[in-house]
This record gives structure tokens, C-alpha cells and sequence, in this order.
């Protein structure tokens, strides 16, 4: 498999920071661990917050990080209780397999889906779900645009795209950088790129890149490792 390049947005209400919101829900919503794991984790629609007798979501992403490689993280989100969980859309994936896993709150059971080398989106509807504006206008731009090479430090077509607050519709929620006038917008994005499963995983690290704010205004800067 070819690098591996996750990019997350994190979208909340101003009022509460990205940092207390992992606080109060006791748990991630993004992280990679020491073996190369990368796990994140999203509302389904109609699914945000948290209700009563509902754990958190964020716990997920740390059960995911606790395993050494992608295909046991998957094996642990087969055994959870999904009626524990609000809906979600996961993704965990390392640089041999990604996987895609959906909680629907309409079915019975979780859904997981591995994803084949290549371009993939998912928002709080399914993997390229073109009912979903949001996907319907940008899969074809990234598609179209030039990838990241994080060996040359080259993010730019994709940050600006992070940073694009159009809509074909006049929805801020179908732009790719959501802001609305009551506070609800994006608060942070992330690229994490894996080095390629034929590289020598102790010498070539993680690249974890990271806006403390909303995209169109904030600068990328790389996070220093600790793994």
C-alpha cells in the first residue's frame, strides 16, 4: 500500500473547545498510536451529542488505539454493544488495511467495510454518499486536485480545499469549511500521513499536521512526535 494520508475536520459550537469536548464526553474523536493505528471517529446524521444511559463515542477511538495493528482494532469494534453508542461513522486504518465502520441507529447491526487504495470521503453520511452535498461537490475537486506528498512537505491544494467555505447551495453545512451564524463551525483539522508499508516504520514516523482553528484562517504546523 502507497502512504497512507487521513485528513479529519473537527466541527463544534464555539463555546466549547475541541480539548473540552473530549473532556466532557471521556474520550478522542482522533489519534494514531506508537504502531502506525489511525483511528477517528464521526456523528451519523441526525446524531449529535451526547443522550442519557449513551456512552461516549470518543471512548471508541481509544479502544481502537490499544491494538497493535488495524485488523485486531476492527475485531475489537465487532465485540462493542452498539446499542452502548449514538450513531456513528468510524474510520481506523493503518499502512497495510483502512476499514470503514457504520452504526446505524436504524439497524441492528455494525456495518464494516474495508477501503480499497484510493480516494474515499465520509461525513455524517455513508463513504461517497452523493446525497450528501457536502461530498457530491468536494470528492470530485480533491479528486481532481494534486495529492499531498508529505516526503516533499507538499499539503497546499488540499489545505486550501480545507479551507473552502463555498457552497453550490448557500448552506455553510455543505461547504467544506463549515461556519454558520450561530456559532456551529469548524474548529480544527488534521492530516495524519502513514509512512508506506514498505518503509522501515521506526525510521520513517507518522506526519501529523494540525490547524488549532478554522482552516481558511489558520495555519497548518506539524505536531512534533512522541511516538
Amino acid at each position: 500500500m502507497a502512504c497512507v494520508v487521513v485528513v479529519m475536520m473537527a466541527v463544534e459550537t464555539m463555546d466549547k473547545t475541541e480539548e473540552e469536548c473530549a473532556e466532557l464526553s471521556g474520550g478522542e474523536w482522533l489519534g494514531v498510536n506508537d504502531n502506525g493505528v489511525v483511528a477517528a471517529i464521526m456523528n451519523r446524521k441526525n446524531c449529535l451529542g451526547l443522550i442519557k444511559n449513551k456512552k461516549s463515542r470518543g471512548e471508541l477511538v481509544l479502544t481502537a488505539l490499544d491494538h497493535e495493528d488495524s485488523v485486531k482494532s476492527l475485531n475489537a469494534m465487532v465485540k462493542i454493544q452498539k446499542d452502548n453508542y449514538r450513531g456513528f461513522n468510524m474510520f481506523i486504518g493503518d499502512n497495510s488495511n483502512s476499514y470503514w465502520i457504520k452504526s446505524d441507529e436504524k439497524s441492528l447491526d455494525i456495518e464494516c467495510i474495508n477501503i480499497s487504495d484510493g480516494l474515499s470521503m465520509i461525513t455524517s453520511h455513508d463513504r461517497n454518499d452523493l446525497n450528501s452535498s457536502r461530498i457530491k461537490k468536494y470528492l470530485p475537486k480533491f479528486s481532481s486536485s494534486r495529492e499531498p506528498n508529505p516526503t516533499k512537505n507538499e499539503w497546499n491544494d488540499w489545505e486550501k480545499l480545507l479551507g473552502s467555505t463555498y457552497s453550490e447551495d448557500g448552506d455553510p453545512l455543505s461547504a467544506m469549511c463549515i461556519k454558520t451564524d450561530m456559532g456551529f463551525q469548524t474548529v480544527s483539522s488534521s492530516f495524519i500521513a502513514l509512512p508506506s508499508s514498505k518503509s522501515k516504520f521506526n525510521i520513517n514516523k507518522p506526519i501529523f499536521r494540525y490547524a488549532n482553528g478554522s482552516p481558511d484562517c489558520t495555519s497548518f504546523k506539524n505536531l512534533k512526535q512522541q511516538i
